[in-house]
């Protein structure tokens, strides 16, 4: 089923996908360069985050896909918008579990308060976009 009037909330949603995409990069060129981003330099937490950067990859490109599929109404922007949600999800709760296992939250300097951000960013956005992907995944398509 297509429609021709695009999903609600669209140009919000195509710009929070993209500023996601955008931000996940950023962050790992900050992280690799001046590491002002690093919550700690115990050599666990540096061998944890630097396991990181194929995953958050994999994110910014389901982020990048789903934008683009959903500003020019095609039907796969819901298989990205959908993978996209799961893999933010999954790197917040992996970020959360360590974080909590080793006590990261009890010291909320500057770096640690942008991990807290982030790790409610994933656990809301990635659910959200589980759930609006799943809603408009039928009238997507054709929508541009």
């Amino acid at each position: 089923m297509t429609s021709a009037h695009p999903p609600r909330g669209r140009i919000g949603v195509v710009a929070l996908l993209w500023a996601s995409a955008l931000v996940t990069v950023l962050y790992w060129v900050v992280f690799f360069t001046s590491g002002e981003v690093r919550s700690s330099e115990a050599e666990c937490y540096l061998a944890f985050e630097r396991a990181f950067p194929a995953a958050d990859g994999w994110l910014a490109a389901a982020c990048a896909a789903a934008a683009e599929g959903l500003r020019r109404g095609r039907a796969w922007a819901a298989l990205f918008g959908i993978a996209a949600g799961s893999a933010a999800v999954y790197l917040g709760l992996m970020d959360v579990l360590y974080n909590l296992e080793n006590g990261m939250y009890a010291r909320l300097d500057g770096p640690m308060i942008g991990e807290l951000i982030i790790n409610v960013y994933c656990l809301s956005f990635g659910p959200f976009l589980l759930g609006y992907f799943w809603r408009v995944r039928n009238r997507i398509e054709g929508t541009a």
